[in-house]
């Protein structure tokens, strides 16, 4: 069976206030010419259909269009929601659409029953495991504590019971919204972190013969089976250096993968520049780059008058300023930024704790400031979910 793996489209959302929908468009009809083109038998989009929960009106009315694009060419589509979705609003309609042969999987519940499909070589099953947030689906999987490797692991031994139960020979594919353990993150995901870990091990997989993962904004290989597709499009000038693509997924009769990478179209090329404003400004070797979008960040000691206008006179499509002005080791600005570099919020709070009082706090401290900040995590969560 051919599979297309594609994810995190974050339809509605832009790229510093650029309005990216027309791009998404584009890749939408990409989409739809990739499976005609390459005979694909089913696609698998692994969450983060929307950038946020009530997503304005074009976004909606792009994945309509999709639906019924991918829903005309006959090829079965098995989607989950992700983070940024609301499961419940991106899972209406989901049993009258799943009779066109869209089949949407938003509900925990759900992660023991698949989608069934079937080629020459017999049933494929396509388990959903949309994003699953800790703190709202432990009692739905029986779990004491809340964490993303435990509600995981519990959806997929219900994943595996299943399969266990079913005929000898048929091949899975699991879909999966999650932070796996030696992924590669980027700025533009959202934080997903509870009880200190966002990270699941690679092995809570084990059973099935393909692993179809979203989340992850650049596309990415963790084994042989397990696979982040990436977005199609970029979302931060940190993902400068991403090759935007979809897996091309073949599972021969045994389960065994091969797969290629198929590129996405690219809307325009992102720039990193650093240096003096005067530097970059002269430099011929940036000339490749004046048709970009630019992420500028000025060292000059002292902050250069007019520096956008400047800049944009030469690269016209500079969206984002920075300044990180040349200083010596010992000035405090420099201390300070690299005392926070790397630190999560939980280290900053502890940090700050011992900056206060001299000392750190003990174990039960820690387990205080962290059960608050996963407490303040969901209720942001839950707050997503009712608007």
């Amino acid at each position: 069976m051919r599979l297309l793996h594609t994810s995190d489209w974050h339809l509605g959302r832009a790229f510093h206030r650029v309005s990216m929908l027309g791009a998404q468009a584009a890749f939408i009809g990409h989409l739809v010419e990739t499976v005609r083109e390459h005979a694909v038998d089913a696609v698998v989009v692994s969450g983060d259909v929307y950038d946020r929960a009530v997503p304005p009106l074009a976004a909606v009315e792009l994945f309509d269009d999709a639906l019924h694009r991918l829903a005309a060419l006959g090829v079965p589509t098995v989607m989950i929601s992700g983070n940024h979705d609301s499961a419940r609003r991106l899972g209406v309609g989901a049993g009258l659409i799943d009779r066109a042969g869209i089949h949407l999987r938003t509900a925990p519940a759900e992660a023991g029953t698949p989608v069934v499909l079937r080629d020459a070589h017999g049933p494929v099953a396509f388990y959903g495991l949309p994003y699953l947030e800790p703190a709202l689906v432990k009692d739905e999987f029986g779990v004491e504590r809340a964490g993303h490797e435990t509600v995981l692991a519990a959806a997929m031994d219900r994943v595996r019971a299943d399969l266990a139960g079913r005929a000898p020979g048929t091949r899975s594919v699991v879909l999966a919204h999650a932070f796996v353990t030696g992924g590669q993150p980027s700025d533009s995901e959202r934080d997903i972190t509870v009880g200190g870990v966002a990270a699941v091990p690679a092995g809570v997989f084990d059973g099935v013969d393909y692993v179809a993962l979203g989340h992850l904004h650049g596309c990415q290989t963790l084994t042989e089976r397990i696979r982040y597709s990436g977005s199609p499009l970029p979302y931060s000038f940190s993902e400068a250096g991403h090759r935007k693509s979809m897996w091309l997924i073949d599972l021969d009769a045994g389960g065994a993968v091969r797969a290629e990478r198929l590129d996405c179209p690219v809307p325009r090329p992102l720039a990193r520049l650093r240096g003096a404003l005067e530097d970059l400004l002269a430099d011929p070797a940036l000339t490749p780059h004046e048709e970009a979008w630019v992420e500028a960040t000025l060292t000059d000691p002292v902050r250069p008058a007019d520096p956008m206008a400047r800049l944009a006179a030469r690269f016209p499509h500079t969206l984002a300023l920075v300044f990180d002005p040349e200083r010596s080791p010992d000035d405090p600005d420099v201390s300070y930024a690299r005392r926070l570099a790397g630190r999560d919020d939980q280290q900053i709070a502890e940090d700050f704790v011992a900056h206060v009082r001299g000392a750190g706090p003990d174990p039960r401290e820690r387990a205080v400031l962290r059960d608050a900040f996963d407490a303040v995590r969901a209720d942001d969560t839950l707050r997503e979910v009712a608007r």
